[in-house]
């Protein structure tokens, strides 16, 4: 009698340490009972009902997918390579295992396409320049479709658009031409700006001539550098345009007087000695 009841206690043991359930704080613990949901438990210890009760455990952490490069064709038909990362997680365990079959799958092939269906409607330099605003629309778009699964959608970030050679040399080509542009325009620019400042500094010269000649001083400072050969002799506006006058007035006033040109006074020469006694008879 004793044994049967020793046999009887430890089976009872064995059930209830049998229905004994612990999970993680990451983990839930889904429980069917009889093959209807019962709830959700966790995380940490609790007890089910063995051979009644049936658990399927999840995690609620959040998943990193890595979508794989999708070939597709943009707006303005250039084919193009793009391949993104896609961040979820589960907030509700119960629509996760019995809405959907694999819910992994599920997400991952729903940003798949999605992908290839936002990046076909938008063109190319908008891919390129606007990811902050393609990387929104994806998100939104695959947040709503996975919605009644018990999934949300932290991220979804565009990693890198791989795009034909071809065009790359013709958005190179593109590039140099917009900058060459660019450099043009500041050019004329600084030009104009310079041409306005020469003006100004024209007409204050003129309205005073001592400016010139500090001008003129400053100029030997900048070219009488270390090391430097070059000798240069400054002279006064006033001396040059004094030597200036003197030789307009002598030019118009001694022309009439002036003794001509005459050759024979450099090329006659007066006889030598040799050559008299040479001449001699």
């Amino acid at each position: 009698m004793g044994s049967l009841i020793g046999s009887v206690f430890a089976f009872v043991l064995f059930i209830a340490l049998s229905g004994i359930k612990l999970d993680r704080e990451y983990e839930r613990g889904v429980i069917f009972r009889l093959g209807r949901v019962k709830g959700v438990m966790g995380p940490g210890m609790y007890w089910i009902i063995p051979w009644v009760d049936q658990k399927t455990q999840v995690d609620v952490r959040t998943k990193t997918v890595n979508i794989e490069p999708q070939e597709t064709i943009t707006a303005d038909s250039v084919t193009i390579k793009v391949n993104a990362v896609l961040y979820y997680r589960l907030i509700d365990a119960s629509k996760a295992i019995n809405k959907v079959e694999n819910y992994n799958t599920a997400v991952y092939q729903t940003a798949l396409t999605t992908l290839r269906n936002v990046v076909g409607q938008n063109i190319l330099d908008d891919v390129l320049q606007n990811r902050d605003k393609i990387n929104t629309k994806l998100q939104e778009i695959v947040d709503e479709i996975t919605e009644p699964w018990g999934v949300v959608i932290e991220r979804v970030e565009m990693k890198d658009v791989e795009i034909p050679l071809a065009m790359q040399r013709a958005m190179a080509k593109e590039a140099e031409a917009i900058r060459e542009k660019r450099a043009r325009i500041i050019k004329a620019s600084a030009e104009q700006e310079a041409s306005i400042k020469l003006a100004e500094a024209s007409r204050n010269i003129s309205a005073n001539p001592a400016a010139l000649e500090l001008r003129r001083l400053q100029m030997l400072t900048e070219i009488g550098a270390e090391n430097n050969t070059t000798t240069i002799i400054m002279l006064p506006s006033d001396v040059v345009q004094a030597a200036k006058g003197l030789t307009t007035a002598f030019s118009n006033g001694n022309q009439t007087n002036a003794t001509p040109f005459q050759p024979e006074v450099f090329f006659n020469e007066k006889p030598t000695l040799e050559d008299d006694l040479l001449n001699q008879p």
